[in-house]
């Protein structure tokens, strides 16, 4: 910089003393025309004056601003590497992470697909099973109730020893229906509940009648009898169903007590459990007892 400032001065002694460096111009020549040419060599000065400065002043700055910040660039510049570094890392991790990420998922969605698979199989298996099971619970059913089918239910006669004896019973049976003789029973017992007390409602008897016909005739006389008084007792006789058929009879007790205050309906329950109305001349059967409850209430509204 003071090779250029020594080139400066030199400049402007010249350009200020061209006496003594020009000859004198001719005597011929006006005194104006050297003034003249010293006007453009004063510009040409003021120009080259201000670029020397420009370029000292910004020589001068960048040197100051190189001594004031190196140190604040340097460490600007490792913290941006370590950062760098570290956004790699944090990069290469996620990359990993997300591999990892893929293949797991990729892992649930084949378990998912083999769960479905499963799960469908298990669906028709289950189908399957649920309809055999039905099929056989109705087997079981049914089975149950024809091994009653010679059974009847004697109710009101009161606990006490050799009540519930088979020749006891029999007897009693021939005394309550006016029978020819005593039906030949295979067994009796009462109903498999706590011994009542005193004062309680007594259990009732269970007996199995040998022929299938005395049974029907007893049940017959028993519906048209209803209750039966016999030595102060009020017995009344009933099939033995089985508890799900005794549940699903008596679901329709209700519409039955409806039935008995409209004039000219006719109704009766149907082995298992399903009730027929008839009605002038028209004949349903219900196996459902809200629907049956339905019926009737027109029938009583109509």
């Amino acid at each position: 910089m003071s090779g250029k400032n020594t080139k400066s001065r030199n400049t402007i002694q010249t350009q200020l003393r061209p006496g003594l460096q020009t000859a004198a111009p001719p005597s011929g020549e006006p005194p104006g025309s050297t003034k003249a040419q010293a006007i453009p060599d004063a510009a040409a000065l003021k120009v080259e004056l201000m670029t020397s400065l420009k370029e000292d002043i910004a020589e001068i700055i960048k040197k100051q601003l190189q001594e004031t910040l190196g140190d604040s660039l340097s460490t600007i510049q490792l913290d941006l590497q370590t950062v760098k570094t570290q956004l790699a890392n944090n990069k290469a991790a996620t990359d990993a992470t997300l591999a990892e990420l893929k293949c797991t998922v990729g892992e649930v969605e084949n378990a998912l697909s083999e769960c479905s698979d499963d799960i469908a199989v298990m669906k028709a298996t289950i189908s399957s099973l649920t309809a055999n099971v039905a099929k056989l619970e109705n087997k079981c059913e049914d089975l149950e109730s024809r091994s009653r089918r010679n059974n009847i239910r004697i109710v009101g006669v009161p606990e006490g020893p050799g009540t519930c004896d088979t020749a006891a019973v029999s007897a009693l049976l021939k005394e309550a229906f006016a029978l020819e003789k005593e039906p030949l029973l295979d067994r009796s017992h009462r109903t498999l509940q706590p011994k009542p007390q005193p004062n309680e409602r007594p259990r009732a008897i269970v007996c199995k009648l040998h022929y299938y016909s005395d049974c029907v005739d007893i049940l017959r006389r028993a519906r048209e009898l209803r209750q039966i008084p016999l030595r102060g007792m009020t017995l009344s006789v009933f099939p033995d169903y089985t508890a799900k058929v005794a549940r699903a009879r008596a679901a329709f007790n209700e519409v039955r007590k409806l039935l008995r205050g409209i004039d000219g309906a006719r109704y009766g329950l149907i082995h298992p459990a399903r009730l027929r109305i008839t009605f002038k001349g028209v004949e349903k059967d219900f196996i459902s007892a809200d629907e049956a409850k339905e019926y009737v209430q027109t029938l009583i509204s109509g």
